[in-house]
């Protein structure tokens, strides 16, 4: 296994760590930063989910730059992308931050492209990310950064950035999942 999905990975390894620290009722204490006022483990768990998100980047451009790209890998990316992203979403449900339906809609996506992309690989046809699902993970990161910190620096301006970011991820994940399956279907007719 190549350096690049060592790091895919880690991201995958990291999110049973976020889970605990988010959802476990450690009691150590708030934090105030910028504006607003949180739980601690709040932000250590922020901190670890934005840690694996620029993952993400990081294994894509090892992966480009010293030409290690493999099927793998463009396998294993997204789905790391779409693992965490889920259990991201679905605790900040848990914690009351975030509106199920949103969430409902996100996660429903990335299990329709995941079903997509498993019968082309089925095919023979290994479909890398294209731009519109960059873009969407890059919204969603930001989103659920914004959340999990709660809407830090923009708390202090009574500005709901977090939420506005998320209703951003919301279309930017709707819009790339019918890029996907416009461009992916006639590919997939193709391979029967």
């Amino acid at each position: 296994m190549n350096l690049p999905n060592k790091i895919t990975v880690s991201r995958i390894l990291l999110i049973p760590l976020f889970m605990i620290i988010m959802i476990v009722p450690f009691s150590w204490g708030e934090i105030s930063l910028l504006g607003t006022t949180m739980p601690v483990t709040h932000f250590v768990g922020a901190l670890i989910y934005i840690f694996a998100s620029v993952t993400d980047w990081v294994d894509g451009y090892l992966a480009r730059k010293h030409n290690l790209v493999t099927n793998l890998g463009k396998f294993l990316d997204p789905l790391a992308d779409k693992l965490l992203v889920s259990s991201a979403l679905i605790v900040l449900v848990e914690l009351g931050y975030a509106p199920a339906w949103i969430v409902i809609i996100i996660i429903s996506r990335e299990f329709a492209v995941t079903g997509l992309r498993l019968l082309l690989a089925g095919g023979g046809e290994v479909v890398a990310a294209k731009m519109p699902g960059k873009i969407k993970m890059w919204a969603q990161t930001v989103a659920i950064s914004a959340l999990l910190l709660h809407n830090i620096i923009f708390e202090a301006f009574s500005i709901p950035f977090a939420d506005i970011a998320l209703w951003v991820a919301m279309i930017f994940t709707i819009w790339s999942g019918w890029d996907y399956f416009a461009k992916n279907m006639q590919v997939f007719r193709n391979s029967k």
